[in-house]
């Protein structure tokens, strides 16, 4: 059986492309009592309240038609913002040299949090380039990472 989050990406992307977008993830969480489903848009130029709500009228009737959803939940379609979270391969691919902060679960070093370069990327372990040099860091360590910016 797939994922819902793999279901709802395959019913998402159609919708994202036909609006000149690219699904950049999805996730499925609770918080407060109640089930979010979240579906993050991206596209080169920026992702506007106009691609959202496009997407979301959209997705919310193919999701109603393919209801694979028990219960209720509440439908977000937004950008994953400039300081995104990178979760897929693909993500670190496409960000190699950018700077990311790295939350850790347990201190490296005396800190749970560092930013740099992020420099490699492999099955989940990282490496990224810090002024005080660089830091190789294993997937069982890392609680997330994200975008780093500096204004």
């Amino acid at each position: 059986m797939a994922k819902l989050t793999d279901v709802v990406h395959a019913l998402a992307e159609p919708i994202a492309q036909e609006n000149g977008c690219e699904i950049w993830d999805v996730e499925y969480v609770r918080e407060a009592g109640t089930w979010f489903l979240r579906v993050y848009l991206d596209r080169a130029d920026g992702v506007t309240i106009d691609h959202c709500e496009a997407v979301s009228r959209a997705l919310d009737a193919k999701l109603d038609e393919a209801d694979p959803i028990e219960g209720s939940y509440v439908l977000e379609v937004s950008s994953p913002g400039a300081d995104r979270v990178l979760r897929k391969p693909e993500h670190f691919e496409r960000f190699l040299g950018e700077q990311v902060e790295v939350r850790l679960y347990r201190p490296v070093d005396g800190v749970k949090s560092l930013v740099g370069a992020l420099q490699n990327y492999a099955d989940g372990d990282v490496t990224i380039e810090t002024p005080n040099g660089p830091h190789m860091l294993t997937k069982q360590d890392i609680a997330q990472i994200r975008l780093y910016i500096t204004f």
